[in-house]
């Protein structure tokens, strides 16, 4: 009989770096928990594994995976789930058709992507890897709110040991260009339901009506919103700030979110692409399109499809030559902002370029200014008055900067990241309505082809959790704490309506304040440049962007943020730090044998499941283990164990050894569990006394290319030899 017995602790098994690293760090956690009794399972939530999950028709017996996020799904709704979840690809086209030809490749006979399906199977293919793009893991996941903050040794480390930080000047010319109508933010209408209602999503137009989405179930009390891009407004706007860029001497730049916002950020970031190519599109459209170009995909797929033909070649160069320079993504390698639309992250890329200063990378291999193009206006002034603020002030101090915490409505899909099945690229000109199922129209809006219409909501049990949860926070830390919400954008306000009574009726109104984001920036800016400490409570969107942005201000990354996911039903999520930088770690693994990956991220969530696994099933042990893994991060910090950036100095897998040891020696000097202090006290002496053997044998293994087996799924056997070199360490821990 199968063992359905749910472990008490879910590992995700991911991508890229964060996969690597566990690959070296699950083996001693899983020996650490077996002395606790703690059982310690995986879940496969890999872009490679859900590919996998999604066609078992295409594979035999002993290839076909069980759907783990689905079953992850149902585990998170329970008040047993106890979920440790590393950061996964949100997959962008290009990475998801890498993704299908590199396990192609290994055997498995998978449909290729249908770039433009034609027959019914295609449109049934693609329509099953459509559910894989962007942000596929994490609305499945995230049933609670979000608690993202620094752990207190996390934020003594970076005050006591600060980072460098780029040098701000009144005169830098770097800015945030955003649309001033027909965007997003301009266009949105809101309203709440008063009653559970099903809502079809019609486009009605001079030759009839089209269905563009049925049967769209609300429950009573939802936030149901819906707006649209103007193809036209943003055309307009991004060929005047090409121009613009080009007289101010600057770079071009454009900062998207194409992974999460899998349908509408694509879209645009292909306007900009067309755009920036304008004259190549206007003199060889037909014959782009005859090669399958399609500027979604980016600047990347469209040389490599064009690369044979000399005349757009050559029109392409003498485009380039005549265009601003623009921000690259790697200029020894020549790619571009435009090159790839997952390679650009906005809450990656705009925190790094405003803690350098402003400064982004040039074709030439230098820094310089930059032109910030973020064509929707909802969130583009939190980075806008960041830029001001730092031009005004100077840098931000790390070591003496206060903190922001962060609150984060994300339960349930709420807001635009739960909008992926209610976004359309209209095809013609007509008119968009919501209609409920009594007939009322809910939301109308005059469109044109091309335009980008969405809708998104955000439910009443979410938005009354979030609200509780921050005054929880603020409760605990005292801090100034300010809701993240414009009265005068249309579902921001329907949130206001929520959060003042439910304040005024626990009686703590006054402890809070409501700014619109602008506002809230610069006030928060203001509060930890006086080293004082604030929480953010934001909703989905912000709540990505600020656990970026102040992190990196702050620590320099955003890895090492405590990320709690508290679930509506009782149980724990534990999220591990972002994983935007992890492509460039596997090249350099790949080439160097050197994963500089940091698992900060990893031992903090470790530390907190723990501590929830002792409060939830009494297991006394646990808490023992907790409190170890806490001191062991705090020796990670304060002996500067943490990995190197440097083929040949110590990485990934030296700081594991090190965590080891940590914890090892913490539960054998602690006094509360006798039973586990014996247990301990010999591996502590073995990996004391192994020290030089296993220096050596992690450093021996460096500085030559190293195998896996391949990018998106790497052969077990392989990754095991790669991430776990040393055979004292193996001894020692099993």
């Amino acid at each position: 009989m199968a063992d359905t017995h749910t472990p008490d602790i879910i590992y995700t098994k991911v991508d890229e770096a964060p996969e690597l690293a566990s690959a070296s760090l699950l083996p001693i956690i899983k020996r650490f928990a077996s002395a606790a009794d703690i059982s310690v399972g995986t879940k496969d939530i890999s872009l490679a594994g859900r590919i996998l999950a999604a066609f078992p028709d295409h594979l035999t017996d002993a290839q076909r995976q069980s759907d783990d996020l689905a079953e992850l799904g149902e585990l998170v709704k329970t008040p047993s789930a106890n979920v440790i979840k590393l950061p996964n690809i949100s997959a962008s086209v290009p990475q998801l058709v890498a993704a299908v030809k590199e396990l192609q490749s290994q055997g498995y006979a998978l449909p290729d992507y249908p770039e433009t399906p034609s027959t019914d199977a295609e449109k049934a293919v693609r329509a099953t890897y459509d559910t894989l793009k962007g942000s596929a893991v994490n609305p499945v996941l995230r049933e609670g709110n979000s608690d993202r903050r620094a752990a207190v040794a996390v934020k003594n480390y970076a005050q006591n040991n600060p980072h460098r930080m780029g040098k701000w000047t009144a005169d830098s010319k770097t800015r945030v260009a955003a649309m001033s109508g027909g965007d997003f933010f301009s266009n949105e209408v809101s309203a709440t339901l008063p009653k559970a209602a099903t809502a079809k999503i019609v486009l009605e137009t001079a030759s009839g009506e089209t269905v563009l989405k049925d049967g769209v179930a609300y429950p009573a009390g939802t936030v149901v919103d819906a707006t649209y891009m103007s193809a036209a407004a943003l055309g307009s706007f991004l060929a005047d700030e090409i121009e613009k860029t080009k007289a101010e001497g600057t770079l071009f730049s454009l900062h998207m979110k194409a992974t999460m916002m899998k349908v509408s950020d694509p879209i645009i970031f292909g306007h900009a692409v067309r755009a920036f190519l304008a004259p190549v599109f206007e003199a060889h459209g037909d014959a782009l399109k005859a090669l399958g170009v399609n500027p979604n995909s980016g600047l990347g797929d469209l040389l490599a499809r064009v690369k044979d033909n000399a005349a757009i070649m050559a029109a392409i160069e003498a485009c380039m030559a005549d265009r601003p320079p623009m921000y690259m993504v790697d200029s020894d390698r020549g790619i571009t902002n435009l090159h790839v639309p997952s390679d650009v992250i906005i809450d990656a890329s705009m925190p790094a370029l405003i803690r350098a200063g402003g400064k982004g990378w040039g074709p030439d291999g230098q820094e310089g200014d930059a032109n910030c193009v973020i064509p929707d206006n909802s969130y583009a002034p939190v980075y806008d008055e960041s830029i001001k603020f730092f031009k005004e002030n100077g840098a931000l101090n790390p070591a003496t900067a206060g903190t922001v915490q962060n609150i984060g409505l994300m339960a349930q899909k709420a807001e635009e990241y739960g909008s992926h099945p209610t976004t359309f690229e209209l095809p013609e000109d007509g008119t968009v309505k919501m209609i409920l199922d009594d007939g009322t129209v809910l939301h109308s809006h005059t469109v044109k082809a091309g335009d980008i219409w969405r809708s998104a909501s955000a439910r009443q049990a979410p938005i009354e959790d979030w609200v509780n949860l921050a005054i929880d926070r603020q409760r605990a830390t005292g801090f100034r704490a300010i809701f993240w919400l414009d009265a005068a954008r249309a579902h921001d306000a329907e949130l206001i309506k929520y959060v003042k009574p439910i304040l005024e009726a626990k009686g703590v109104a006054e402890k809070f304040e409501i700014m619109a984001p602008r506002e809230a920036t610069r006030a928060s800016l203001e509060t930890i440049t006086k080293g004082e400490n604030t929480i953010a409570i934001t909703g989905n969107v912000l709540r990505d962007y600020l656990t970026d942005l102040f992190p990196i201000l702050e620590l320099a990354t955003s890895a090492k943020m405590l990320s709690i996911v508290k679930l509506m039903q009782g149980g724990g999520l534990f999220e591990t730090g972002a994983g935007g930088s992890a492509p460039k770690h596997v090249q350099q693994l790949d080439a160097e044998n050197h994963l500089r990956w940091d698992s900060l991220g990893e031992f903090c969530a470790l530390g907190e499941s723990l501590q929830f696994l002792a409060d939830a099933k009494g297991n006394e042990k646990a808490r023992v283990l907790g409190k170890a893994v806490d001191a062991a991060t705090q020796g990670i910090l304060d002996d500067n164990r943490s990995p190197s950036r440097k083929v040949g100095e110590p990485d990934n897998r030296d700081s594991h050894y090190w965590f080891a040891r940590y914890w090892a020696e913490a539960l054998a000097a602690q006094s509360e569990d006798a039973a586990l202090a014996a247990e301990f006290a010999p591996m502590a002496k073995a990996l004391a006394d192994g020290e030089a053997a296993i220096i050596a044998e992690l450093a021996a293994a460096q500085g030559k290319p190293a195998d896996t087996g391949g990018y998106y799924h790497p052969n077990a056997e392989k990754l095991a030899s790669v991430m776990r070199p040393s055979t004292t360490l193996n001894a020692i821990i099993g």
